[in-house]
């Protein structure tokens, strides 16, 4: 039997910038979700982390990590889920678009998740 490869440590993401954590992001590996919650937790009052969620929800590698809840909820979903619920009118413009880009069954699926007909409708709480 193998045995699994040896992760590098985690990064301190509560101590790194918005930058940081965006390259750490768009890089993958093994902590970009901790470094997507990061940038979470920094809605709605970090104006560049807002931004930088806006941008980085709507690429192809990030609305194909599926490391959520048994990889069924992508990365993309809980950027847009963070957006949602930040409730500000720029966190729900940037959470339309990167809906808008994503394909229409993974649209549906997550208004399926969200309990909502409409991505307008959905009001969740923050993650």
């Amino acid at each position: 039997m193998s045995q699994p490869p040896v992760l590098p440590p985690a990064p301190p993401t509560g101590e790194m910038s918005v930058g940081e954590l965006d390259a750490l992001i768009r890089a993958g590996g093994p902590y970009r979700g901790m470094a997507a919650f990061a940038l979470i937790d920094r809605v709605p009052g970090d104006a560049a982390a807002v931004e930088a969620l806006g941008e980085l929800a709507k690429l192809p590698s990030v609305q194909a990590d599926r490391r959520l809840r048994g990889h069924m909820i992508s990365l993309a979903w809980g950027m847009i889920i963070g957006l949602l619920a930040g409730e500000t009118p720029r966190c729900r413009e940037l959470a339309y678009v990167a809906f808008a880009e994503l394909g229409a069954s993974e649209q549906g699926m997550l208004l399926l998740y969200l309990k909502v007909e409409a991505i307008e409708d959905a009001h969740p709480d923050r993650p």
